[in-house]
């Protein structure tokens, strides 16, 4: 009778215990956030990751109740900002801000100490953003046609910059090459702030550089914008042509923003930062501020997210083997 009561209580004890740390477990997550967010921008401040991530920012704020810090950590192909989230502590306080150029543009190009699909566990899609071919407003081009005829007879003449090896402007570049045959001249920056700043200032002849980086400088009629590199001309620059309307089928070049925290987040507080997310990129003044920018809305859950992600993962590979683009 003793040992069989003394096993019973120790059952229940455990039952008892179990529950405890499930209920602890529930109220935590339901507690989330009770601190402030850091959103980690792995490019330089001023660029169009840091311009979507405050649009994002000030309104996840006050969905969620909590203040959302902002920090840039650019470099290494925007790998340094994405490895410091990757071995952050899994609690949904630390985010990643990234894009293809972190997650697989340069995992696939060099070496880095993190996995960009492992060591994440995506919050979402947040927005795509078209690149679109400029030029400074005293090169004398007033064309796509002019600047391929113009480089390929001085292909010593021609510069153009990108947000960094590896990124969506590197990769829009390439295909440009390849498919007009023109002569241009790499020359990559540690983010599409300062490539836009050099670009308007004359020290690099092109870009095909992120419309909310270049829009500034259009406005202040320092940059001349020749064509966008997408589907459809965009809300902010309306009187610019789309490549495929000056006759360059298929030409499409734009980067995805998504948020994704560190593998093994709680799917609770995954499930409450995309909440915040959905409610901020459904709301009208949201998608106001995204037009202004030049920002598609492009939501997606995490899960979708992921899929899409890896499937872009082959997408780029490929593009990358065949422009045989390399770490320079």
């Amino acid at each position: 009778m003793f040992n069989h009561f003394s096993r019973s209580s120790r059952l229940f004890a455990g039952a008892i215990t179990i529950l405890a740390v499930g209920v602890m477990h529930t109220a935590k997550a339901a507690g989330f956030p009770d601190k402030p967010i850091t959103f980690i921008n792995p490019y330089a401040a001023g660029g169009p990751a840091d311009i979507l991530a405050r649009i994002v920012a000030k309104q996840m704020s006050e969905a969620l109740g909590q203040s959302i810090i902002i920090q840039s950590k650019p470099g290494g192909g925007a790998s340094i900002g994405a490895e410091y989230v990757a071995r952050a502590k899994p609690d949904g306080y630390t985010v990643l801000f990234g894009t293809a150029a972190a997650h697989v543009v340069t995992p696939l190009m060099q070496k880095v100490p993190y996995d960009g699909l492992k060591d994440f566990t995506f919050v979402g899609m947040v927005g795509n953003i078209p690149n679109v071919l400029t030029v400074a407003a005293d090169s004398g081009l007033t064309s796509v046609d002019e600047l391929i005829k113009d480089s390929q007879a001085n292909p010593e003449k021609y510069t153009y910059a990108s947000a960094g090896n590896g990124s969506s402007p590197h990769l829009t570049g390439e295909n440009f090459k390849q498919k007009t045959q023109a002569r241009l001249l790499h020359v990559p920056y540690k983010g599409a702030a300062p490539a836009s700043t050099d670009l308007a200032g004359g020290l690099v002849k092109v870009g095909f550089l992120n419309l909310p980086a270049v829009l500034p400088f259009i406005k202040q009629g320092k940059l001349h914008a020749l064509a966008i590199a997408a589907n459809k001309r965009s809300p902010a620059l309306p009187d610019v042509p789309t490549m495929d309307e000056l006759g360059y089928d298929g030409f499409k070049g734009s980067s995805w923003y998504s948020m994704a925290v560190p593998a093994n987040t709680p799917k609770d507080v995954v499930d409450t930062l995309y909440g915040a997310l959905k409610k901020v990129s459904e709301n009208p003044d949201t998608i106001a501020m995204y037009e202004k920018q030049g920002v598609e809305p492009f939501l997606m859950d995490s899960k979708t997210a992921s899929d899409f992600v890896a499937q872009d993962r082959e997408r780029i590979e490929k593009l990358l083997n065949a422009a045989n683009i390399t770490n320079q």
